[in-house]
């Protein structure tokens, strides 16, 4: 039978911490004598001991019980590496700043994969003082339209909800903005860089 904690990752993670079996007790309300049949494998502990015991260690109960530690990387800290998803079944709007697994209404999303715009998609950004000025030159129907529109920099997203019947435009801060993102309900998501298009 496997166990749900291993003796062996207890043994390590009390030893990263330079605890004594005595001491990991004692955090515990258990005995040494426990402590050494955990890691012995004679003995488990109480399900009830997890989150102490992970807790004791300055770790998750999934590192505690998988026996990996978890490192933040920093990774998704750029808000230039958003993922965008879009729900098929309601058109909800989700965004990561990194791997994420999304579900809405049971279906698992994918991410977006931006794709430069081709003439019929292609947006107008314009700078008006401070400014951002979106429009982009597409039908607002029922059926075919513009869902959102998004302004990327490195520190901040901001976003703007489109309703068919509505204008497609939108204002954004400049505030570094250095992409933006729009979704078509029918031809999917669009980027292109405001580097290239300030006035």
């Amino acid at each position: 039978m496997n166990q749900y904690v291993t003796g062996s990752v207890i043994k390590e993670l009390r030893e990263k911490k330079h605890l004594t079996q005595a001491e990991l007790a004692e955090k515990l309300s258990v005995s040494d004598k426990t402590v050494s049949k955990w890691e012995t494998g004679k003995g488990y502990p109480d399900i009830t001991l997890l989150e102490p015991i992970a807790e004791a260690f300055s770790v998750s109960i999934t590192e505690l019980m998988t026996g990996n530690a978890v490192e933040n990387m920093n990774l998704s800290a750029n808000m230039m590496r958003s993922d965008f998803y879009v729900c098929p079944v309601c058109g909800n709007v989700l965004h990561s700043m990194g791997a994420a697994v999304i579900h809405c209404h049971g279906v698992q999303l994918t991410p977006l994969d931006p794709e430069e715009p081709d003439d019929c998609h292609r947006a107008l950004i314009e700078r008006v003082e401070d400014e951002y000025f979106v429009t982009i030159p597409h039908e607002m129907t029922k059926k075919h339209y513009i869902s959102f529109v998004a302004a990327l920099s490195s520190d901040r997203i901001q976003m703007v909800k489109l309703y068919p019947e509505g204008n497609p435009e939108a204002r954004f801060k400049i505030n570094g903005v250095r992409k933006i993102l729009y979704y078509c309900n029918k031809d999917g998501l669009f980027s292109m860089n405001v580097t290239k298009t300030r006035n």
